[in-house]
């Protein structure tokens, strides 16, 4: 907890690497993810660095892997769920040697299934074509017997007929896609001004589109036709349509000639396609066994000559010269890395480190598990935490699902919640972690957060004394009605009646843990939790921004900034405390000193702090303690702080001022004015800004009860079999309304409320989030990205 309390220390480190063993020494600081490497060829172009050609490569081998996957997730059967798996154990990043035969390997295992690929595509080119020639021939065979030309029937029609110069009867026969028939039909119709015969007929076996693969049941055509000019308009339109024309014999006995030729040769392409899907299949099984592998290797290939582009050569060209940032606890192991890779190397010249000052801010780095990283990307959201700053994420473990509790207490939606969440934590599979589906795992990465959300929920709810929006009796009530001896004509008379806690034995004392049940059956309930609920988020409040305040100390000391402490953390809490702290003050006052039987002659504690503002006093207010009436104005001369701390930074500076450029006091008295004003008015709008629990805790309470009594009471009253039908159905409407509108709307809004409650009132105390992440070269990262 420590390291998350504060960022590790970092260091930037200077790494000379010998040309024998750098590739083998990145190596192995990339398995361990230590450090972040600088870039030191900044002038020097992308293109013109020393290992780019390495790096195209690698960029070559990526594009023939992207190839074989592409392939086996179009031909391979049974096809793979999901994507390719990741090795397990990963390989090391591969020595030339081996880059080089995973290489050969790729592209010969490539250039085979391109080869088998266009012979299998050309193979079902060709069956589909002769399957399509089939069943014209086979659908048409009853249409073109009653087609013939009829015989002439005198001599004056013979001679008539000698002088046409064709008076033959032509088909044209073939396939269309069954969505372009109507069209087709009606510009032949059309363009032949009706001197045609087109019959259609759908084939009875299904064949694929070659454009989209799909399988449909196409449309025999055949269209009867004299003379050679419509038979040009009739091939014209076909081809327009994209239609696939065969040759139809004039001829019975051709036709069925054909036809048999055609059974033929299909049973022999069915053969030979076969068996080269049986071969494609053992291809791209191989590549199901081996590319996983040759993913990982060639990428940290690739992640690694990328790193040693970084680098500069050293003046005599016998070594790498490398800068990068390390965390102080782990130098010993990165030079072990070191003495690993240049053992691996076979070099005999070693590979070290030196230590350099730091030129600049230090990058972030936070250590974090599976628990704490939800609640650090919270925070990271807002901002990246300067180097060695407090960090807020330690505290928004507890404050932040306390805050969302507040506005979402109810123990039935929190135990949902939590259950919900503890499902999600069993679940704890690779398979999860690396989802596709990016909604599913931003819910499993914030599981445990869910799971704090749930708990404290269910705490709230029972101090709100409120499941499903109904009250739980677990302790007998401190209401008790029996001393108030009232008759039975007045019980029927009075549809309400008061019980005076005046009365000896009417209040025995407060319900041991939380409301008291008998307030969910008053008629002033819902005033009760008003003053109550919104007491309650103003104490929260002000406690939250007084401890974010105090935070800042932490900071202001690591930095040696003891003027600040003094002069800007020491007012910050005087105003706050004496304003807000003050007005909690007089809330647990009222609380303590005027129990039930004093409760009408309570004072207004609003009235109390306007006369303080006002420097006004009111008679008809009693005041809450002697001499709270006594008030006089606290005069403070934020400009004399201001100008104090101004002459405290200028006095430290005359002390070097050879160092330090001379003092403009007019600028730091307008930046500490600024910020005075900004402060006040602040805490102001902040404390205001916490009433937002009041408000969603009253909203959430009333949508919950809501949704009882307009659903779920109105199946309660049915009776017997018909009951139990209408009970059934309307539990289920209920559960779908309560998992949709106040578990996931509800916990939506109070989860971004809860946000904004961090970000802006609590962490703008101490926090800056001007800082940068450190980002280690690791090959882990680079296995997830693939």
């Amino acid at each position: 907890m420590g390291a998350l309390f504060r960022s590790e220390e970092v260091c930037l480190v200077q790494l000379f690497l010998q040309s024998g063993s750098a590739y083998n020494c990145v190596s192995e600081l990339g398995e361990l993810g230590l450090v972040e490497f600088r870039d030191l060829n900044t002038q020097v172009n992308s293109f013109q660095r020393k290992f780019i050609s390495e790096v195209r490569r690698c960029e070559e081998m990526e594009t023939t892997f992207a190839f074989l996957e592409q392939e086996i997730g179009r031909s391979l059967w049974p096809p793979l769920i999901g994507p390719l798996p990741v090795p397990s154990p990963a390989p090391f990043a591969p020595q030339p040697r081996e880059l080089m035969a995973i290489e050969e390997e790729s592209e010969r295992l490539a250039w085979e299934l391109r080869e088998v690929s266009r012979n299998r595509d050309s193979l079902r080119s060709q069956l589909t074509l002769l399957s399509q020639y089939r069943g014209v021939l086979i659908q048409t065979h009853p249409l073109t017997a009653s087609q013939a030309p009829p015989p002439p029937q005198s001599l004056e029609t013979a001679a008539l007929m000698d002088h046409r110069q064709d008076t033959r009867l032509c088909f044209v026969a073939g396939v269309v896609h069954p969505w372009k028939v109507p069209v087709f039909e009606r510009l032949l119709w059309r363009a032949c001004r009706g001197y045609i015969i087109v019959d259609f007929r759908e084939m009875e076996q299904r064949l694929e589109v070659p454009e989209t693969g799909e399988k449909v049941h196409w449309m025999v055509f055949l269209i009867s036709f004299w003379g050679d000019q419509i038979g040009q308009k009739v091939k014209k339109i076909c081809d327009c349509f994209h239609t696939h024309t065969f040759a139809y014999p004039e001829h019975t006995a051709e036709r069925e000639e054909i036809l048999i030729g055609l059974q033929n040769r299909i049973m022999d392409i069915t053969t030979v396609l076969s068996q080269t899907e049986g071969y494609l299949q053992q291809l791209l099984a191989r590549c199901v066994v081996a590319l996983p592998r040759w993913k990982v290797s060639v990428a940290k290939c690739k992640a690694v000559q990328t790193v040693l582009n970084l680098c500069s050569p050293s003046v005599t060209d016998k070594c790498l010269i490398a800068e990068a940032w390390c965390p102080a606890r782990k130098l010993l192991l990165l030079q072990s890395a070191l003495i690993e890779g240049t053992r691996k190397s076979g070099s005999m010249v070693d590979s070290f480190y030196n230590r350099l000052p730091s030129p600049g801010s230090p990058p972030t780095l936070f250590t974090t598990n599976s628990f704490t990283s939800a609640f650090q990307s919270l925070v990271e959201a807002y901002g990246v935490a300067a180097y060695r700053e407090i960090n807020p994420a330690v505290f928004t473990i507890v404050t932040f699902p306390f805050l969302f509790a507040v506005m979402f207490g109810d123990v039935g939606h929190g135990l949902l919640m939590a259950l919900a969440a503890l499902w999600m934590i069993r679940q704890d599979t690779p398979k999860n972690i690396r989802s596709s589906n990016e909604l599913w795992r931003l819910f499993y990465e914030g599981r445990f957060l869910i799971l704090l959300m749930g708990l404290f929920s269910i705490y709230t709810g029972a101090i709100y004394n409120e499941c499903f929006s109904k009250g739980l009796s677990l302790f007998p009530s401190g209401w008790h009605l029996q001393p108030m001896n009232w008759s039975d004509e007045t019980l029927r008379g009075n549809q309400f009646l008061t019980l005076d806690p005046s009365v000896s034995g009417v209040f025995l004392g407060p319900y041991p843990f939380g409301i008291d049940p008998m307030w969910h059956l008053a008629n002033n309930h819902l005033s009760f939790l008003n003053s109550y609920k919104m007491k309650m988020s103003v104490i929260t409040g002000v406690l939250h921004m007084t401890f974010g305040v105090c935070l800042s100390f932490f900071n202001y000391s690591h930095r040696g900034q003891w003027s600040s402490v003094f002069l800007v953390l020491l007012p910050e809490l005087l105003f706050l405390q004496s304003l807000f702290g003050y007005l909690l003050v007089l809330v647990v006052l009222k609380w303590l000193l005027f129990g039930p039987a004093a409760s009408d002659t309570a004072p207004s504690i609003l009235v109390h702090f306007i006369n303080m503002f006002l420097m006004a006093d009111s008679k008809d207010n009693t005041p809450l303690f002697s001499g709270q009436g006594q008030q006089h104005p606290l005069v403070t001369d934020t400009s004399s702080i201001n100008t104090l701390h101004g002459d405290l930074e200028r006095g430290e500076r005359e002390e070097d001022e050879e160092v330090i450029e001379k003092f403009d006091a007019a600028e730091v008295f307008m930046e500490q004015a600024i910020h005075t004003i900004e402060f006040c008015l602040g805490c102001i709008s902040n404390t205001a800004s916490y009433l937002r629990l009041w408000a969603l805790s009253l909203a959430h309470a009333q949508l919950s009860d809501v949704l009882w009594v307009m659903v779920m009471r109105i199946s309660l009253s049915w009776q017997g079999m018909l009951g139990s039908v209408v009970l059934a159905v309307v539990f289920s409407l209920f559960a779908l309304l309560t998992v949709s509108i106040l578990l996931v709307m509800e916990g939506l809004s109070a989860f971004l409320h809860a946000l904004r409650l961090h970000w802006v009132e609590f962490q703008h105390k101490f926090y800056s989030g001007t800082g940068y992440k450190l980002n280690p070269f690791s090959f882990s990262s680079i296995i997830d990205s693939l």
